[in-house]
This record gives C-alpha cells, structure tokens and sequence, in this order.
C-alpha cells in the first residue's frame, strides 16, 4: 500500500481502501465456494442472496419508498440518455420532455433524448460557461411534458442544485451520478432517480435506475429488450448476465456507506473536505474557483491558477506528491478535485498543505 496515491479523478474514482481489501480476500474463493465471484453463474443462489443484499442496503441506506424498484442497468449513465426517453417520453401523447441545461451531460442527454420527441429546453446557464444552476421553478413545469430532466450534479463544472421543490404533477428524472449516496435524497420527490457506478458505488460498467412503478410499462413497442426498463424490473435484472463483479462491489459498497453512519454522515464528512478546499480558495488571490458559491458542488471542486504555465507545474509537482488526476476537463480547464465519497479527509488535507506551500512558492 504505500505505493498507493490519493486518486481525484472523476470517474472511475476510487473506491473505499476496505473495500478493495475485501475484493482481494474474496476474489479467488467467494465465500467458500472455491470459485471467483467473476465465475459464479448469475442464476445461482450465492448471486442471488448477493443482489438481494444489495437491494436491501440501498433502500435502507436511502429510505427508499417501497413503491420505487431497483434496476441494474447495462451501459452506465450515458446509455440512460436513450433509456429514459424510450421508457418515459411515450407517457402522454404529445411525447415531449423539459430538460435543465446545466452541464455537458445535460446537453448530451437532452440531444439525445431529441430522436424520440420533442425537448424544450427549460433553463440553462451555457451563457456563463455552466457556473452556476439557472433560476428555476420546477413547480412551473409545462405539464403537458411526460416527464422533465435534470443533472443534479455538474462533474465538469463544480455545480449541483440545492432546491428540488415540486408539486409532482410532472416526474422529474434525475441524474445523480456523480453525487448519488453523497447526500441526503427525498426520493418522492422524483419520478426516476439513476447514478452511473463509477463514483460512488462501485467499478464502471453499470447504472443504477431507481424508478417509482408507476412510471413502468410506458415504453415505446420498438424499445430494445435491454433497454426496457420494464424487463429489468421483471427480471431482477437479470433478463441476461449483467456485470455481476460490479454488482457484488457495489453491495460491499453499500455496506462500508452503513458502518460508517450512513448517508447522514458522509454528508457531514463530504461537508467538511469541500469546506477544506473552498475556504483556502475563496481566502487566496492566487486560486480562482469555477462554479458560484451558492451553487458549489461537494463532489467536484474546480479551480484554476494565474496561467497555463503554473497550471502544468501544479499538476506535475501535485502528481509527484501523490496527488493524482487533478487535471480539469478540457470545457472547464484547470484543475479539479473529485472528492467522492470514498476520498478521506487526510487525502483533502494533503492537497489544501500542497496548494498553499505551491501558492507560497509561486504566488
């Protein structure tokens, strides 16, 4: 382990160090069962128990309403931008959708959602580079839409929404993969609610879709069979093989999140290691944060220096003291740090003591 560096990148994103001990310990011998859980068939009753474990937990975890089902997705999140739409855009004759523009993957999925009915772009904030959540009303929403969209929290950008205020009469699907578990979620306040696997969940591969059932049974008749989020339900989605190592970390996943207090205290622990960051930012001259301070995510803390020059020196000398993928996304620039859930407090601590001894140096 001591090769280990503190790992900030976006997704895939670290997973908690117990977890992978676990995975180590189990991977040739599951349980007893003298085979791998990446051996184990999908029908059999180990992988059974397993799924059902990870159910469990997650409902528990979250609180969730028993009228919501559980699926686990082939495709990760950006196969959810056809999904959706071919599961939820056939609800009402006009066929058309309100998505929020908030981010590059907002805008990718309402593009995509484009090729299956109408989208109307209900707000955006492209206008200033996606530095903050558009002033929105969600209670104003045309209710003629089948459903209306959001991205919850914006990777790229640093950005997340705070209010989701609604009065239900149309379901709001959201996007939560770079923040699902991050945070206390009303799920009744959503119509469908899914995060791709990669940050903090578990390995990528896989989405989680967790959709109130009444929203089941709307698809288009031409919907592919493994995008039919109604077979998924049927099937314990295992209406073929899915990506049973993913889901066996996920439930190890799930059970780290509940020995360390739940989703109430990693808020308050995710709480604390983006305040790290944002009061050195906000107290320097030489750091300029990205995103709104009234819209600021926890998850992703974008930043930039002075000029492209201290930028590369910062994220080589970051990386050589083990600060590792905190290069931002080429639409933002800068750096970013992805403190997922799985990201100590030491390893936030140790990047705030760098940024301030490099400002010191460099300032």
């Amino acid at each position: 382990m001591s090769d280990r560096v503190y790992n900030f990148g976006a997704g895939p994103a670290m997973l908690p160090i117990p977890v992978m001990e676990q995975i180590k310990e189990e991977f040739l011998d599951y349980k007893g069962t003298g085979v791998s859980i990446i051996e184990i068939s999908h029908r059999s009753k180990e992988f059974d128990a397993l799924l059902d474990e990870a159910d469990t937990l997650f409902k528990e975890l979250v609180s969730l309403p028993s009228n919501y089902k559980i699926l686990y997705v082939h495709g990760g999140a950006q196969m959810q931008f056809s999904a959706i739409p071919m599961n939820l855009m056939n609800r009402k004759p006009s066929k058309k959708a309100v998505y929020f523009e908030t981010g590059n993957f907002a805008k990718i999925a309402a593009k995509e959602a484009a090729r299956y009915g109408e989208v109307k772009i209900g707000a955006s904030s492209s206008d200033t580079n996606f530095d903050r959540i558009p002033d929105v009303d969600l209670n104003q929403i045309d209710e003629d839409a089948s459903y209306a969209y959001l991205t919850s929290n914006n990777t790229l950008y640093g950005t997340r929404w705070n209010n989701f205020d609604n009065n239900g009469k149309v379901p709001i699907a959201v996007d939560a993969t770079s923040e699902i578990l991050s945070r206390k979620f009303d799920f009744e306040k959503f119509g469908l609610v899914y995060g791709g696997t990669q940050k903090n969940l578990g390995p990528s591969g896989l989405a989680m879709v967790i959709i109130r059932e009444d929203l089941l049974g709307h698809e288009y008749p031409e919907t592919p069979k493994l995008l039919n989020y109604s077979v998924y339900e049927k099937n314990h989605s295992l209406a073929n093989t899915p990506n049973t190592f993913a889901i066996y970390a996920i439930g190890l996943v799930l059970k780290w999140l509940k020995d360390l207090g739940g989703v109430s205290e990693i808020e308050k622990r995710n709480e604390k290691k983006s305040k790290l960051l944002y009061d050195l930012i906000d107290g320097s001259a030489f750091y300029k944060g990205h995103a709104m301070p009234e819209h600021r995510s926890t998850m992703n803390v974008t930043f930039n220096v002075p000029s492209p020059e201290l930028l590369d020196l910062f994220l080589k000398e970051a990386l050589e003291n083990g600060l590792y993928a905190l290069k931002g996304h080429r639409n933002v620039g800068g750096a970013r740090a992805s403190i997922y859930n799985a990201m100590p407090l030491e390893g936030v601590q140790k990047l705030a003591d760098f940024m301030k001894e490099f400002e010191r140096r460099k300032g």
